[in-house]
């Protein structure tokens, strides 16, 4: 029996917003994100304020155009190999502890799957006025990253997707 054109089963899609640079929420918006297009499903992921920081270069330290935004990195380190944990972090010993944890337990770290999101489809959107209230232009982050979007492109691409999540 042949379906009608219209008739098509189109993809399931799930947009995720990546609003921190918590290595605890980071962590499983990237493992989901991967999951979810190894799975089939079109996945897209919105990186604002401080998660915009996870899509910048690990060699990038200060970014910016002014004292306040040159400021606000020196604080916040972009890049996969500075995440920190939101809880228990105390003092570095829990973030080493957990990747310590992750490397014996074959899990993948934010840099390798980040990596891989890329490789299976993932579209990693930087938001634009992040990127403009921090300074940050393009070269300061990795490669194979879409467009920029502002929140109302963001907004569109999440009304039409199956599954929207906030992490």
């Amino acid at each position: 029996m042949s379906m009608d054109p219209d008739e098509e089963e189109q993809a399931k899609r799930m947009a995720m917003v990546c609003w921190s640079s918590d290595l605890d929420r980071v962590w499983p918006t990237l493992i989901l994100a991967t999951t979810g297009a190894a799975s089939g499903l079109e996945v897209d992921i919105f990186f604002t304020f401080w998660g915009l920081r996870v899509l910048q270069r690990n060699d990038q330290r200060l970014t910016g155009r002014n004292w306040k935004q040159k400021m606000e990195s020196m604080v916040d380190r972009g890049g996969t190999d500075h995440l920190k944990l939101g809880k228990i972090h105390m003092g570095g010993l829990g973030t080493m502890m957990i990747k310590q944890l992750a490397s014996q337990y074959k899990v993948a770290s934010p840099a390798d799957l980040l990596e891989m999101a890329i490789e299976v489809g993932v579209r990693l959107h930087p938001c634009q006025m992040t990127m403009d209230l921090y300074g940050l232009t393009r070269e300061d982050f990795i490669d194979g990253l879409q467009p920029s979007l502002g929140a109302a492109s963001f907004i569109d691409m999440a009304s039409k997707a199956d599954i929207t999540l906030f992490i």
